[in-house]
Order: C-alpha cells, then structure tokens, then sequence
C-alpha cells in the first residue's frame, strides 16, 4: 500500500528507522518487496510495523532514464499487487527542478527532493 512520506516518519517517530533503497530494474524492485513478507499487513492501520516493515523506494533522474518514468510506476503499482501487505512511500531522490515537477504533478509520488547543488 503506497502512503504518504510523512505518514511513514509519523509513526515511526522514536520508534524504528525506515529504510530507502533506490530501484532501478525488476530484480531489484521484487527484491524489496520479498524482503517485506516476514510480517503481513491489515487495512485497519495504513502504518503498522509490527504487521509490516514499511520503507521508501527511492526513484533518481538517472533511473527514470534509464528504465523510463513510465516503466517504473507501473512495475511498482504491480508490485503493490501482487505484494499487498508491503507498505511503502515512493521517493523522487535528487531531481531537477523540472523532474521534480513532473512528478508533484503526475501523482504518484509520495515526495521528491530536489538537488540544488548547482545553484549558487
């Protein structure tokens, strides 16, 4: 179940750490949601971790590149099927200010960050 950034930071809060793994290929993408199965989840609380081990999949520029933004959302919302109790944000790691953007508007994105570095 895909929630929001803040959600994830809100209930663990002085409780437990959240993991963010980037994704760029299936193999990887399956292996995270794998590694969530030891525990499963209820629809009664959208963060529960004790039911489940929550995480962030962190998407870069480079990786939307490469596998292309469009290929990316859907191997995540099929992922979401076929492994329903994981529960996970969806991350835009250093992006410009146009992917950024892009992603805000395309809604699925639970936050992005944007990599001003070369900014004065």
């Amino acid at each position: 179940m895909i929630v929001t950034t803040n959600d994830l930071f809100k209930h663990a809060y002085g409780k437990y750490a959240i993991g963010a793994y980037n994704i760029n290929n299936l193999e990887q993408t399956v292996g995270l949601f794998r590694g969530d199965l030891g525990k499963s989840a209820s629809n009664d609380d959208a963060v529960d971790a004790s039911k489940s081990a929550p995480f962030i999949i962190q998407i870069s520029r480079g990786a939307r590149s490469y596998s292309d933004k469009r290929f990316l959302e859907g191997m995540i919302r099929n992922a979401e099927e076929v492994f329903p109790e994981a529960i996970f944000a969806v991350h835009l790691d250093h992006g410009t200010e146009e992917t950024c953007y892009d992603c805000i508007e395309s809604g699925f994105y639970s936050s992005v960050m944007i990599d001003a570095s070369h900014e004065p």
